[in-house]
């Protein structure tokens, strides 16, 4: 609901008269909702900027958060929004900081009837920022969520070399579509970068596999083979060789060994390589 301007007005007016007494209640209510997980002195700052942000809008005249006069506000809105959700207070945290103006709004009111319309009325102009305040957090949770989901599947993703000309991928956890096509480029980027002829895919750290784990996996070798590299499959645990079994999953003739060192002895024996070259 927005404000007519004759109620923006007398908004802006209140707020010029009584800055210092209305900073002061909402810091109070907002230190209260954080228990002390801000200093008084942040808490305080970030306040007086948000009520000059209010005073900026209302005396511009806007009625709403749209409008041109807002954008300060908005913006302010913003920022705080992405430094809660970056210190890892909640939504409702978040949102407290505005809905507390509210009640160092009513406080600052008397109790007649013209002044509580006011007060019903401003009520919904600071109900539109907080719900502002909430929307810009889930966006900035999320873009973390995403950053932080990124940076894993980067770590849980390693190649490393095992010997001179052989590289090996430990794959731990589930193998989706997203990890899948990470593991084929980080993979395929090693084989280009080190010159390895031989590439080792393995799977002990896989709880189970399934015709799609599988598909993944022989994607990757197929993907391997084309840059020129041999690729065997390590950790067919009993259960593992039975599930494919049951599943009619065929590997072909990709080499298939039931432990890391069974490949790497196999690539050795392959290879008639017993030690690392001299460089």
């Amino acid at each position: 609901m927005a404000l007519s301007v004759e109620e923006a007005s007398r908004f802006a007016v209140l707020l010029d008269g009584n800055q210092d007494a209305l900073v002061g209640l909402w810091s109070d209510r907002v230190a209260e909702s954080l228990r002390g997980r801000l200093s008084r002195a942040e808490l305080q700052r970030q306040t007086a900027d948000l009520f000059k942000g209010f005073q900026l809008a209302l005396g511009g005249g806007a009625i709403d958060l749209t409008h041109e006069s807002a954008a300060e506000l908005r913006a302010q809105l913003t920022e705080l929004s992405g430094n809660r959700a970056r210190q890892g207070f909640s939504t409702t945290e978040t949102a407290v900081s505005v809905f507390a103006f509210k009640e160092a709004l009513f406080q600052s009111l008397g109790e007649n009837a013209e002044t509580l319309r006011d007060y019903v009325a401003f009520s919904a102009f600071i109900d539109a920022a907080a719900l502002f305040t909430f929307d810009s957090y889930v966006r900035v949770r999320e873009e973390l969520i995403a950053d932080q989901a990124e940076q894993l599947l980067e770590l849980s993703t390693p190649v490393v070399k095992l010997w001179d000309g052989v590289v090996a991928v430990p794959l731990v956890g589930t193998l989706d579509s997203a990890r899948a096509q990470v593991v084929m480029e980080r993979l395929l980027q090693t084989l280009v970068d080190t010159g390895s002829p031989y590439a080792i895919i393995d799977i002990t750290g896989v709880p189970a596999v399934d015709t799609q784990v599988a598909q993944h996996i022989l994607k990757t070798v197929v993907a391997a083979r084309l840059m020129g590299a041999d690729c065997i499959i390590s950790g067919i645990r009993p259960q593992i060789a039975q599930t494919i079994v049951a599943l009619g999953i065929e590997f072909g003739d990709i080499a298939t060994k039931a432990s890391l060192a069974d490949a790497l002895r196999y690539v050795l024996n392959k290879s008639g390589s017993r030690k690392p070259r001299e460089r």
